[in-house]
């Protein structure tokens, strides 16, 4: 009988020994994605190279395997405020710290070294894989008339693939986002300006790869560079002159709100943003202008703030 994609159901626990299987449950560490994109199996090859006396190709020998995971997941609150959304797990994968203020927020900042890392359990239809010692890099999406999301992406270990009944999922720990627009995305501005703003991108851009030595195998996470775009409204130089911005290197702050209710906001922060890369674009006949950003750290390990209140 065939699989259906439909039926797929992901589990994310933290370890509590890293490498070690925490064992998540669909009732307790469910996730509620918008979209995947697994690689269950992603093996490392290396040629034999042998010479014959005929063409054709020499088999490889797998020399490493591992699993790697892309999950999109909707950005949004936890429905109270100083309680951590059900999908803080992924983001403390990220190498990101989770400080929880009863009753008004939880905070997300980046860490360096002693990261945490993550179980996945991804239910295809009746197939379990098992992703373990997992660590990953996250990009946010925050655009306009659209539900603003979270991009992970995540490797671990491959543990071989069984049949097991699809676990019972609870999602109830997830609510409903809202749509970036003037209502629902309550303030934002970037170096002073709060202009109309179209899109924002930022990417945490972790350096994530799979490490296979003798005696040891495992994802390793060592560095970062954040990362992202943002497009807006031309406006007036006297508005704000992006110009002068970019060819002087300046350095400024980044802020967006996004939700209005208790438990359903989001707040982005970064001190110090540079542009680069300006262009023009066409919305409906409105000129736009776009930039890469680069968000740079103040003290270390505060380039970036996410806080869900």
């Amino acid at each position: 009988m065939p699989k259906l994609m439909r039926k797929q159901i992901l589990l994310a626990k933290i370890e509590t020994v890293s490498g070690t299987d925490p064992t998540p449950t669909g009732a307790a560490n469910a996730i509620l994605v918008r979209s995947t994109t697994p690689q269950p199996l992603v093996v490392d090859n290396v040629p034999r190279n042998l010479i014959r006396a005929y063409f054709g190709n020499s088999e490889s020998i797998p020399v490493g395997e591992h699993s790697e995971m892309d999950v999109e997941v909707e950005l949004a609150g936890s429905g109270a405020a100083g309680t951590a959304p059900a999908y803080g797990p992924l983001l403390r994968a990220c190498a990101l710290s989770e400080t929880v203020t009863a009753a008004t927020d939880v905070k997300y900042a980046p860490i360096t070294g002693a990261n945490e890392t993550v179980t996945l359990y991804f239910h295809l239809d009746g197939l379990l894989h098992k992703m373990i010692g997992c660590v990953g890099s996250v990009a946010f999406d925050i655009t306009a008339k659209q539900v603003p999301v979270m991009r992970f992406k995540f490797l671990g270990a491959f543990s071989a693939v069984t049949d097991t009944v699809n676990p019972v999922a609870d999602y109830s720990k997830f609510i409903a986002p809202r749509i970036a627009n003037k209502t629902n995305t309550a303030a934002w501005s970037l170096h002073g300006y709060t202009g109309s703003l179209s899109a924002l991108q930022l990417d945490l851009a972790n350096d994530i790869a799979w490490r296979a030595l003798i005696g040891a195998e495992s994802s390793v996470l060592t560095d970062r560079k954040p990362a992202g775009s943002v497009t807006l409204d031309l406006d007036t130089v006297a508005a704000s002159d992006w110009w002068t911005k970019v060819r002087g290197a300046v350095l400024g702050a980044l802020s967006i709100t996004h939700g209005t209710t208790a438990g359903n906001i989001i707040k982005i922060d970064a001190p110090k943003v540079q542009l680069s890369n300006l262009q023009y674009s066409d919305d409906s006949g409105v000129a736009q202008v776009s930039a890469n950003l680069i968000l740079v750290p103040n003290a270390g390990n505060d380039e970036f703030l996410l806080t869900v209140k």
